[in-house]
């Protein structure tokens, strides 16, 4: 897949502000600070369309991403910031449920989490969740590049112990640094699409 365009991004916190144009469209979550801007921005070859920042819980509304003007990637806040107020967290909650609930147009989720940690009882949450949809899901272990190569064998058995992905989900190491990992989801994306 090679990205060619990507549009500025439509901005949504309800269901009548969603794009109506029916294209499909593959879905980012993950926790606050995990890596999703630097992941988008990785995926659509720009340097700073999705904002990255080193204070967590930037995002707050839904933003849809029209990719080479045949999909979109959808970019929701992050869970699990403990500095947001609960009632944020409440209207977070809320709003990307709806997204799932409603969104016909929605074909992949690619799942981010820290491969420097054990995924979260957030991360799993959110695993089950998506799985309760019936959504396929690719888990997405960002900051690949930041764990020695001698701990790697160990943490991508963590993962996949604390995880323990359906049948046909698949768990993908990536680094916005290295790229790698970047082919992989490029690959998942044609084919959902």
């Amino acid at each position: 897949m090679e990205v060619t365009s990507v549009d500025e991004p439509i901005i949504a916190v309800r269901l009548s502000q969603y794009p109506e144009d029916k294209k499909s469209e593959v879905l980012i979550l993950g926790r606050s600070n995990v890596g999703k801007s630097s992941f988008i921005n990785t995926i659509i070859n720009r340097k700073n369309l999705a904002r990255t920042s080193a204070k967590p819980g930037k995002t707050q509304t839904i933003n849809f991403y029209l990719v080479n003007k045949q999909f979109y990637i959808v970019d929701v806040p992050g869970y699990g910031y403990a500095a947001t107020s609960k009632a944020q967290i409440k209207k977070f909650g809320v709003m990307i449920e709806e997204y799932l609930k409603q969104r016909p147009y929605l074909k992949h989720v690619f799942l981010l989490v820290d491969y420097r940690h054990k995924p979260t009882a957030d991360d799993i949450l959110m695993y089950k969740f998506l799985k309760y949809y019936n959504l396929p899901v690719t888990i997405v272990c960002t900051k690949y590049d930041k764990v020695n190569r001698s701990l790697r064998v160990k943490q991508d058995d963590l993962i996949k112990k604390t995880i323990n992905p359906s049948l046909g989900d698949e768990i993908v190491n990536f680094s916005s640094i290295t790229k790698i990992g970047k082919d992989r989801i490029y690959e998942i994306i044609e084919k959902v699409i």
